[in-house]
């Protein structure tokens, strides 16, 4: 169903495919055998796999895998707005257009590509984006692969318009759980929080950590650069490291939710959690020739219930 061919280099690969809809891929892969599948469609990451080939993201079984619908799944990048707001399709145009890639990015720290495996993409607004959001503008998306299987995103927005815009961004992660109901976040403990089913209206997080009974949809403001998603029954723990990123949007749609979007399947709630490195409370306003950079980096490590031994300075994160 698909086909292929291989470019490797001393370390790593980088695969070129397509997928059934004909639309580009590219698999990143490391030594170990960990992997991450991007798509062209919205510059997505739809699949990261362990070294043992665990699927880490969530993607829903009914997902659309075809423009202009939005993939159910993965790491979508939420550009120029999250949310739904103004004349735009919630959360943008970004997650529903065909990147390209960029085959002469400006230069980022040797670092962001030294012994990892990467992909670098670029989109650009077409005369529809700017019917609805007049500005130009370039984003980029570097896409890494780690010798040992970590991710990494980094986009920059640069203006290469006449006047300022603004606007809002995040990477709407969906991480792979076993129950939602074993899930806790840490990190995010006496954070005040916009609380999206209730209009916006402003709270402050009360528990010593995040747990989910019902229905959850809430902006954490000016959050740490590091976030903890712990999955007690897989006695493991997502670590979310973001830079540029303040805010932290937590979602789980529960039942009634589920069952009335039709790209989602009734039950696969249970196992999924949106927990997304934001831009949103105070977007980013950029002069002609600015330019802006978020980055996420995402890990997993074993973990027992309580994440008090987890020491993200002595883990280099």
């Amino acid at each position: 169903m698909e086909h292929s061919a291989a470019v490797w280099d001393y370390k790593t690969a980088v695969e070129m495919t397509k997928d059934w809809n004909g639309i580009d891929h590219v698999v990143l892969r490391s030594p170990q055998g960990a992997s991450l599948r991007v798509s062209m469609h919205g510059g997505q990451v739809t699949s990261w796999r362990n070294e043992q080939g665990e699927e880490l993201l969530f993607t829903s079984s009914k997902a659309i895998f075809k423009p202009p619908k939005a993939v159910r799944g993965g790491i979508p990048v939420c550009f120029p707005q999250f949310g739904n707001c103004g004349l735009l399709e919630q959360h943008g145009f970004a997650r529903n257009k065909i990147w390209t890639v960029d085959d002469n990015p400006p230069p980022l720290p040797l670092t962001d590509s030294q012994g990892k495996s990467f992909i670098d993409l670029l989109l650009k607004p077409i005369e529809e984006d700017v019917k609805g959001w007049p500005h130009s503008f370039e984003l980029r998306l570097r896409v890494c692969l780690a010798i040992n299987g970590d991710p990494s995103l980094i986009s920059r927005v640069r203006n290469i318009n006449g006047k300022p815009f603004s606007f809002s961004f995040a990477y709407h992660t969906y991480l792979s759980v076993s129950d939602i109901s074993e899930v806790r976040i840490e990190g995010l403990e006496t954070l005040d929080y916009l609380d999206n089913l209730c209009q916006r209206e402003r709270f402050t997080e009360q528990g010593d950590a995040i747990t989910f009974e019902s229905e959850v949809d809430r902006i954490y403001l000016s959050s740490p650069n590091v976030i903890a998603v712990l999955d007690h029954e897989r006695k493991r723990t997502f670590v979310i490291r973001k830079e540029g990123l303040p805010d932290v949007v937590v979602w789980n749609p529960w039942e009634k939710k589920s069952r009335a979007m039709v790209d989602f399947g009734d039950e696969e709630y249970k196992q999924m959690v949106c927990v997304n490195g934001a831009l949103i409370e105070k977007p980013i306003t950029l002069k002609p020739g600015e330019e802006w950079t978020g980055r996420l980096d995402l890990s997993v490590v074993r973990s027992t219930f309580c994440s008090d031994h987890l020491d993200f300075q002595t883990r280099g994160l």
